[in-house]
């Protein structure tokens, strides 16, 4: 990913703006066009920050629509560049038989209890079997624990991407 300078993000018309932060939360260009009319953005943290509250009062469909549009962990279909990436870089694309037989059940598991696929900032995670224990525990919470626990990983994976691309 091409690093650019934050007074370059900031002095971006709109649509160019929306177009160089719209995968930052998954297939959802939504929030930065949102936040767009907040610029000048002081720093990466007043601009995560922003998004952040976007979502945070957006409401469930918008949240849900967000939650939905990411990719099941360590499963093949389309993924943005930045989810690739993080799966790849954690291995999630070289399982093991039995890792990828539990993934996928795990998957359906809380798929099935949550109705969005299990979101987890994988950067952020020791090995992939941190990631399978906190799935397993994760399947645990109740409806709002974990719509609210997901909604935290979205905001840690944005934070990497922003950082990932903004750079002065």
């Amino acid at each position: 990913m091409t690093s650019i300078s934050l007074a370059t993000l900031n002095a971006m018309d709109a649509d160019t703006f929306i177009a160089t932060l719209g995968e930052i939360f998954e297939h959802s260009p939504w929030v930065p066009a949102q936040a767009y009319p907040a610029r000048p953005f002081a720093d990466v943290a007043t601009l995560h920050a922003t998004m952040v509250a976007l979502v945070s009062h957006a409401g469930d469909e918008p949240q849900l629509a967000l939650l939905r549009a990411h990719p099941e962990l360590a499963q093949r279909g389309p993924l943005t560049d930045a989810s690739k990436s993080e799966q790849t870089n954690m291995g999630l694309n070289e399982l093991a038989a039995d890792e990828a037989e539990t993934l996928t059940t795990l998957n359906a598991a809380y798929r099935a209890r949550f109705g969005f696929p299990f979101i987890i900032a994988v950067r952020g995670q020791r090995d992939r079997n941190a990631i399978i224990t906190a799935l397993r525990t994760r399947l645990a919470n109740t409806e709002s624990q974990e719509r609210l626990t997901a909604l935290a990983e979205v905001a840690k994976i944005a934070r990497f991407r922003l950082d990932d691309l903004i750079g002065d």
